[in-house]
């Protein structure tokens, strides 16, 4: 099946612009005073849990289908034509699995809007893990598409310790599968700890190996530059000042 060409996202991720201001507005991002698990006060939470309503949901899918439409979680032809570099997009249990599923149909929409009758998605599909291996029925612990030999790139909320990560990658290579990527929402671009300069992100890219591209839809640096109209210039250059204390190299 050749590649089919839907349209690509508009400059500087346009996506951004429409998922930012209803993060705010339903309070899934909150500017104030919020003291961390770490201990840390920062002057912004985020609490996915909230994204349950269709239009938080539908802009997060959308968001994320940006980010696994551009390079480098697939390959561009010279005539604009895109071929996904994964094959299926698993949502480690639990608030990994809304997500594999509606990114993925996300995805078919796409194809639907391009018109074009091979879509460039048709090849994708998600799976997700349960807690507890099923001992009847189908059985096993993987609900969706099976891993073995496919390209899986992992989809979830936000990386803190990376304890879910590793333990998402341990299921899919038990599994057979081959990690191709990680997209999560959000990046705090904050160091781990004053012992380990990298932040959550970072820690995983080197513990995964530099090959495999991780990704987050969405970073400290978009609320500093993007939501002072917004927020204020007061709480930006609180964002700013979290930053320069806690920002990772």
């Amino acid at each position: 099946m050749s590649a089919a060409t839907i349209p690509a996202p508009s400059a500087d991720q346009d996506y951004k612009s429409t998922l930012l201001p209803l993060l705010i507005s339903n309070n899934v991002l909150s500017f104030g005073t919020f003291t961390l698990k770490s201990g840390r006060e920062s002057p912004y939470f985020f609490t996915s849990s909230r994204l349950h309503t269709a239009p938080l949901l539908r802009a997060s899918s959308a968001a994320y289908a940006s980010v696994l439409s551009a390079e480098p979680f697939v390959t561009k032809a010279a005539d604009g034509s895109i071929k996904p570099n994964f094959d299926i997009i698993f949502g480690p249990a639990y608030k990994g699995i809304p997500i594999c599923a509606a990114v993925t149909n996300e995805l078919a929409v796409r194809d639907s809007l391009s018109g074009s009758s091979q879509g460039t998605w048709d090849n994708v599909s998600y799976s997700f893990n349960r807690k507890e291996a099923k001992a009847h029925g189908e059985g096993g612990n993987i609900v969706g598409a099976a891993l073995k030999g496919k390209r899986v790139v992992i989809v979830d909320d936000v990386i803190t310790a990376g304890t879910a990560l590793r333990e998402a990658v341990g299921i899919i290579e038990q599994e057979g599968g081959i990690v191709a990527g990680v997209v999560v929402l959000l990046d705090r671009e904050e160091r781990v700890s004053d012992s380990e300069p990298k932040s959550a992100i970072g820690v995983a890219q080197r513990d995964l190996g530099g090959n495999i591209p991780i990704r987050a839809v969405i970073g400290l640096h978009d609320l500093i530059e993007k939501l002072g109209d917004k927020i204020g210039t007061a709480e930006v250059q609180r964002l700013k000042d979290y930053r320069a204390r806690y920002g990772a190299e």
